[in-house]
């Protein structure tokens, strides 16, 4: 593990942010050449919808991976705010691509589908955090202010579970998979750091 770590360390940030937008190159590429089936809109939603849940997941899981022994805590704000960067436009193709930014059915359409309520829900809890990422907010805001705010995550990926079950008919592997990965994330958040109950979990 040890090995691991110091591996891990020479890893600058900025290869993770490189890597983290691939996916998004890649779509773009296949976007332009047609290659996104018969229905290129809703691909492209599910597509960025599911790259934010992931990186969400992803940082997240750096907390109980750092237990085990693997420190990758450097790392934990390039994948939030790269799932934040995805989300954001999921939330975009789906005002624009598909909605056309039709506010009026933009409006009944949060009302008649729970699960874009829930989406909207996790866009809103990520977007503090986004805007708090910085080192300057957290010497502004203090160390546990900035923690206290950033455990809204926690209400993120709940709401971005509830938001893919309920808008997926038939729930796949993939869907189970992403709902029990979160389970366990947040069910290692209730269990005191450090063997000590009572104490927060960051």
């Amino acid at each position: 593990m040890d090995r691991m770590n110091a591996l891990a360390r020479q890893v600058p940030t900025w290869v993770v942010y490189l890597a983290g937008t691939l996916p998004f190159l890649w779509l773009a590429w296949n976007t332009v050449q047609g290659d996104l089936g018969p229905d290129p809109v809703k691909t492209v939603e599910r597509t960025l919808g599911t790259l934010g849940l992931q990186f969400l997941l992803a940082s997240l899981a750096i907390t109980p991976v750092r237990r085990l022994g693997l420190n990758l805590i450097r790392f934990r704000r390039a994948l939030g705010l790269l799932s934040f960067f995805y989300i954001a436009l999921h939330l975009t193709a789906w005002l624009w691509l598909d909605m056309g930014l039709r506010w009026s059915e933009v409006t009944a359409d949060l009302w008649k589908r729970p699960y874009i309520i829930l989406g909207m829900i996790g866009f809103l809890a990520l977007l503090p955090l986004a805007l708090t990422s910085s080192n300057w907010a957290i010497r502004r805001m203090g160390p546990k202010v900035w923690q206290r705010l950033h455990r809204l995550a926690y209400l993120a990926v709940v709401a971005g579970v509830l938001h893919l079950l309920l808008l997926v008919k038939i729930w796949t592997l993939e869907e189970l998979t992403y709902a029990t990965l979160a389970a366990c994330l947040l069910a290692v958040r209730l269990f005191p750091k450090g063997g000590r109950r009572g104490q927060a979990v960051a």
